[in-house]
């Protein structure tokens, strides 16, 4: 635990955001006001009354049990070394992040907190992602923190846990806001992340302990993501969809908004095709979105990465072979529910990157493959690349 602020001074800042009916902007404008939280707690009751109204400051005021004992447990779990409060008066509270209005006055961290001194850019995307998606979502990753870029996302499932995978392989690391108390693990599959996370990288909250996941957290949760970071990058998102809200609270933050194209017939490509339409930069390549971002003091050559694994055959991403027939009812039907074709998306993907995303031994996935090809419903491309047909056959 941090020793500036002291145990008592960090124990008024939970207080003060414990409050109930006390959100970011008024405890923003009450700090404003007084100063700290030692100071408007030891203000005078009509002084305070008359800034934040009666009901507000008989809440600030009074001798809550409840809410002193949440106090006491954070204040016990931030003893753990990987357990961090972070709050406004702390020169290590993000810099990016200050500059939105409904800024949370306290964090809780769970790892590096040293992380927060780094400039992130976002990468968000679908939870029900492709594998080329995910493929897609780890290589961009993988190079833009192997660029100096520390990558900020949700842990959710899809596109946010490969990014954090392939942030983590390129040295910047990588921040994982969470909608839920920074103690509570959601979804519960990513513990081993999350663990490589906290090792390597930061865990982030400005929910209090023991905050269950619940739908209406995640668009607050997304406003932090955005807030962190110089930029958004969203590999795949359906046309509603908790990414684009990220987008689109980024462009109020005045924060650069990037998209990956993809198939015109994916539900997962409208949302970042819709971006695009209404101003997001189109990219292609790591590259493309380090030059629209701030130059880092020390960048590596970008010469030097991976290129990203996307849309490998943009020129003619849904080409069919000639004379192919459409698909019957039936078959239309089993595209749609049949998980592998649902895993291959609407763009090329190589058989390892598919076994990988589906989790099935390289094998299995081949005898299915093979079915697959025989009925008619995938193709098999010269480079060893499957691919769904194209809606007309």
């Amino acid at each position: 635990m941090a020793s500036d602020p002291a145990a008592a001074d960090l124990g008024l800042w939970l207080r003060l955001v414990l409050t109930p009916g006390i959100g970011p902007i008024h405890a923003r404008r009450l700090l404003e006001r007084f100063g700290s939280p030692r100071c408007l707690f030891e203000s005078d009751g009509p002084a305070l009354a008359a800034f934040a109204g009666e009901r507000l400051a008989r809440l600030l005021q009074s001798d809550d049990g409840e809410r002193q004992q949440q106090v006491a447990q954070t204040l016990e779990w931030a003893r753990a070394e990987s357990h961090h409060l972070i709050t406004f008066a702390d020169a290590d509270y993000p810099r990016h992040l200050l500059q939105i209005d409904d800024a949370p006055p306290l964090l809780h961290g769970v790892g590096r907190r040293d992380i927060l001194s780094r400039p992130m850019l976002a990468m968000v995307g679908a939870r029900n992602a492709t594998a080329a998606g995910a493929a897609n979502a780890r290589s961009f990753a993988r190079a833009l923190s192997g660029a100096g870029w520390t990558i900020t996302s949700g842990l959710a499932l899809g596109i946010d846990a490969a990014a954090h995978e392939g942030a983590l392989q390129g040295g910047a690391g990588t921040v994982a806001v969470v909608g839920t108390g920074a103690d509570i693990l959601y979804p519960s599959r990513h513990r081993g992340l999350a663990d490589r996370i906290a090792a390597d990288g930061l865990i982030l909250s400005e929910l209090p302990l023991g905050t269950p996941p619940s739908a209406g957290l995640f668009p607050r949760r997304n406003r932090l993501i955005a807030g962190l970071s110089h930029g958004v990058l969203v590999v795949e998102a359906a046309l509603r969809s908790g990414s684009l809200i990220t987008a689109r609270q980024a462009g109020e933050f005045g924060r650069e908004v990037f998209a990956i194209p993809g198939s015109i017939h994916s539900p997962l490509s409208r949302g970042c095709h819709a971006l695009i339409r209404q101003g997001a930069l189109l990219v292609e390549s790591a590259r493309e979105v380090i030059d629209e971002l701030p130059a880092l003091p020390a960048r590596r050559d970008l010469d030097a990465l991976a290129p990203p694994e996307i849309n490998p055959d943009l020129d003619h991403p849904h080409r069919s072979s000639a004379g192919g027939p459409s698909l019957a009812p039936d078959d239309a039907r089993r595209v749609d529910q049949d998980p592998v074709i649902a895993a291959i998306g609407h763009d090329p993907v190589q058989p390892d990157i598919l076994a990988a995303h589906l989790g099935l031994a390289p094998g299995e996935l081949g005898a299915r493959l093979v079915i697959l090809e025989l009925d008619g419903l995938i193709r098999r491309l010269s480079d060893g690349r499957v691919q769904r047909p194209s809606p007309s056959g």
